[in-house]
């Protein structure tokens, strides 16, 4: 089939890449010229392992195109992807939904003959058949019916995820339509992968509800860590036993410094934005919302007490800055909110993050960037783990402990035992729940 994907970001070129992959003759299309020239030359406006080699073939092997041109693009192809950004709106919980309608003006110019439109933007209910509306208003004659076809990728591990899918999920009134998704997922399908066949309506929910749960999970599992601290129990301990109950499950039961990224502050405040609209309370999510805000300053004040009450003057090298490893994205990274407060206290920051300099350097005024945790490390009065990268876990930690000038750590992602750092020379030391 040939297919057009409308947005060459995260969603749009992910989806490119993988299917063209399985198959498909893909044109990526994005109104920005510079990103265009990139992708053109190779050069990907975003960190995702394995997705730059995947790339390179499929572009090498004729079945990947990148242009401006979406009229051109649409007119050639069978089904349309709408894959770009929704983000929050002024107003701080809404989803700005211009840029995807701004998408389908310029699409409807190229509709003609039958095709469908596919939304896998993560959207509020009732926004694909929104599109549909717009587009027959933009062009009276085209043929085409539309669809809801939401995207799960976990950023540092996108690729994995789409062309291992646990669910593909679609929603559109039309059996045509239905077929034409069923053809273009067919070798995912033919490997025995579910496709889930729903109303348009469900199909968007699905997105947020999912989101919106895990998200729940982690907030949950932090408050516990916060009442482990103050009953004596060991927060490790707890969400083991947790796990092991398989209504329950072991995922995202990982305490920490709160969740961050480009999905889940968005849609937990796009899903209330949606209940309220339908008049429908989410207290809920509401209470996510409010107690993933609370986590990160919960941190400040911990470290703040590691650091003997007073971080004026004191240095501190911050471990990871990206809101999780394997990825360049700071989007509501907790750092830029944890870094920020332990500047106005008077700490001088110093970090290093493998993938973080790209779009921390601009996010994260004042503070330093350093090559590796021990350069980091020389001379400062503390050490804050902030994201559990593969490095940091096989860190000499006596060699760091000797860097420090005050040999203390704060591990918000416990992924070092306290008697382990004890051993190797700390003095004091802080972890979430323990």
């Amino acid at each position: 089939m040939k297919i057009t994907v409308i947005g060459a970001g995260y969603i749009g070129l992910v989806s490119g890449v993988c299917l063209a992959k399985i198959g498909h003759e893909v044109t990526c299309v994005d109104n920005n010229t510079q990103k265009i020239d990139a992708l053109q030359s190779s050069i990907l406006p975003i960190f995702e392992p394995g997705l730059e080699e995947m790339m390179r073939q499929v572009v090498s092997d004729g079945m990947l195109h990148f242009s401006t041109d979406t009229l051109a693009a649409t007119h050639q192809s069978s089904c349309i992807i709408i894959g770009v950004g929704t983000p929050t709106s002024a107003d701080g919980y809404s989803t700005d939904l211009s840029y995807l309608f701004s998408a389908a003006r310029d699409v409807a110019k190229g509709l003609g003959e039958y095709k469908v439109v596919i939304v896998k933007s993560t959207v509020p209910t009732g926004t694909t058949r929104k599109l549909g509306h717009l587009l027959k208003e933009e062009n009276l004659s085209a043929s085409f019916d539309v669809a809801s076809n939401p995207e799960f990728l976990r950023e540092g591990a996108a690729v994995f995820d789409f062309m291992n899918p646990d669910r593909i999920v679609i929603g559109t009134e039309s059996p045509r339509a239905r077929d034409l998704l069923r053809e273009l997922y067919r070798p995912f399908l033919e490997r025995g992968h579910t496709m889930l066949e729903t109303s348009i309506e469900s199909a968007e929910l699905i997105k947020y509800a999912s989101n919106g749960f895990l998200a729940t999970k982690i907030a949950f599992v932090n408050e516990m860590a916060e009442l482990c601290e103050r009953v004596g129990a060991n927060v490790l301990d707890v969400v083991r036993g947790m796990g092991l109950d398989d209504r329950i499950g072991p995922k995202f039961l990982n305490p920490g410094p709160g969740f961050g990224g480009s999905c889940f502050p968005k849609d937990t405040r796009g899903l209330k934005a949606l209940g309220d609209a339908s008049d429908v309370p989410l207290r809920i999510t509401e209470a996510v919302i409010s107690s993933n805000n609370h986590i990160k300053l919960r941190v400040v004040k911990r470290i703040e007490e590691l650091g003997g009450g007073d971080l004026a003057g004191k240095q501190i090298a911050v471990l990871g800055v990206t809101f999780k490893p394997d990825t360049d994205d700071m989007r509501e990274a907790p750092s830029l909110v944890i870094l920020p407060a332990l500047q106005a206290r008077g700490a001088t920051i110093r970090v290093v993050d493998p993938q973080g300099k790209k779009h921390g350097t601009a996010l994260l005024p004042g503070v330093t960037w350093h090559e590796d945790a021990y350069a980091a490390a020389s001379g400062a009065d503390m050490i804050v783990v902030l994201t559990e990268w593969r490095q940091f876990r096989t860190l000499d930690l006596g060699r760091l402990a000797t860097c420090l000038r005050t040999p203390l750590m704060a591990d918000l992602r416990n992924i070092y035992a306290p008697a382990d750092l004890k051993a190797a020379g700390f003095e004091r030391t802080y972890n979430i729940g323990l």
